[in-house]
């Protein structure tokens, strides 16, 4: 237990073979259950899981005279039938169909507050205090990590992952109404037992953007989340990411979340002016594109330059900016409570 919190780690493993049994090696005494899913790895990870997985669960062997399970250095833990929790899907689900499998069976063992741990390595375990200490406080419902808010932090993320990165920080405070948050991609987080209820867990997205849909899920219920200050890591292991397909899918994504939270947050408890200030300005920059395409094309096919069209979409165009600016200043407003920054 941390702080009378009881606390689960769950460690997402895809092919991470000579990674993952350190991981679950190096996590501290006080967590009290690990939950290691294996997403159907095509290499020796399932084996080095349930190997390990035996070596700690022999150490919970013990219990004393209040209950509670005595570790081979003596600390002391919830009693639970096991302290590591193996398990292998079926099939491949992605990185977030594995932290979805691992947030159900927390959620299921009532566990106060679960974090994420990625089986690859990249995540110090001793900076877990930083990201449980805020939901202990009863401050926040979820930590998330940061790994942008000063050069020396993000110094080794290379180039390419920092503008990618960058494009999706905007999109992700644009869909989910957490303004100030950074470095939605950060897979260090962790998440306490309520918000776990209150979220919608089981549709969480399964594909690499999983934690930029939970946002999106925990700003509709209201639930304030932190960004924790820690340095980027990269280490031996290989990423199976693909760029321009999972930018182009988190995107698509992001914005059915968008327009699912307008609805949840500011039509079907009542019509709110963000909603209105969204529509309108959709509409009108919409349709000024729309004429200042057909502009270009009539002046340069059809031979019919028409100055006033062009101003007339032109207009259009500035008129929906300006009400989708003042949509986003409302909506940075009306939820500038639910966000903390914890930098050194």
């Amino acid at each position: 237990m941390y702080r009378n919190h009881t606390i689960g780690v769950v460690v997402p493993a895809y092919n991470e073979e000579g990674f993952v049994g350190e991981v679950i090696e190096t996590l501290p005494d006080y967590v009290d259950r690990i939950y290691v899913v294996d997403d159907c790895s095509t290499d020796g990870t399932w084996a080095e899981i349930r190997r390990h997985a035996v070596i700690m669960n022999d150490q919970v062997s013990l219990t004393d005279s209040e209950g509670q399970t005595v570790t081979a250095n003596g600390e002391s833990n919830t009693v639970f039938d096991r302290r590591v929790v193996p398990i292998r899907h079926k099939e491949n689900r992605g990185v977030g169909g594995a932290i979805k499998t691992g947030y159900l069976r927390a959620r299921e063992d009532e566990i106060d507050i679960t974090t994420v741990i990625a089986g690859d390595g990249q995540m110090d375990p001793n900076l877990l205090p930083r990201f449980l200490d805020p939901i202990a406080d009863g401050t926040v419902e979820y930590t998330k990590g940061n790994r942008l808010p000063s050069e020396e932090y993000r110094s080794e993320m290379p180039r390419f992952r920092l503008i990618g990165n960058a494009v999706l920080t905007v999109l992700t405070r644009i869909a989910s109404g957490y303004w100030r948050m950074m470095d939605p991609q950060n897979g260090y987080t962790a998440i306490s037992l309520n918000a776990l209820k209150a979220a919608d867990i089981e549709s969480m997205y399964e594909y690499y953007g999983y934690c930029n849909d939970l946002l999106v899920k925990l700003n509709a219920k209201g639930l304030c989340v932190a960004d924790v200050a820690m340095p980027a890591k990269y280490g031996d292991e290989e990423s199976t990411i693909e760029y321009r397909t999972y930018i182009t899918k988190v995107s698509m994504m992001l914005f059915r979340n968008f327009l699912w939270r307008l609805k949840v947050q500011y039509v079907l408890p009542r019509v709110h002016p963000v909603a209105l200030l969204y529509s309108v300005g959709a509409l009108a920059s919409g349709l000024g594109t729309l004429g200042g395409a057909w502009t270009l094309y009539s002046s340069k096919r059809l031979k019919q330059a028409s100055v006033v069209r062009s101003l007339m979409s032109g207009l259009l165009f500035a008129i929906g900016w300006a009400f989708l600016l003042c949509a986003m200043v409302v909506d940075k407003q009306v939820n500038s409570g639910q966000e903390v920054r914890i930098d050194d």
